[in-house]
């Protein structure tokens, strides 16, 4: 079963993701950057759903950075899903290796439908 984290400090955008991606997929969560690094270095999900502005030390931009910088993690798809509207925040994710980027207010629908179609 397809592995996919969802990463954001708000429990209720963990929430509707989990409820939107249902049962199709092992769902993994984490609430910051460093407890994002560690699912991934323990359970190696296959696609990242990621906010970019997170407490902490390390924030999403951070995060998408050292995971498509590891050869471990090659081949996993990082989706950013942030608040950070301006092109130039989308333009910088892209540039570290983001496979997507939603903008918040989003559809979970698109969300999902975006990891159905990277998955298959």
């Amino acid at each position: 079963m397809t592995k996919v984290l969802i990463v954001d400090d708000h429990s209720d955008v963990r929430r509707l993701l989990a409820i939107t991606l249902g049962k199709e997929y092992e769902l993994l969560e984490a609430e910051d950057g460093a407890s994002a690094l560690e699912v991934v270095r323990r359970h190696r999900p296959q696609v990242v759903l990621l906010d970019v502005m997170m407490p902490g030390e390390i924030n999403g931009l951070q995060v998408l950075e050292k995971i498509k910088n590891d050869p471990l993690n090659r081949g996993v798809l990082v989706a950013m899903v942030t608040a950070r509207g301006q092109a130039a925040d989308g333009d910088a994710a892209r540039k570290l290796g983001a496979d997507a980027y939603f903008i918040k207010p989003f559809s979970p629908l698109e969300v999902v439908s975006w990891v159905r179609e990277k998955v298959k």
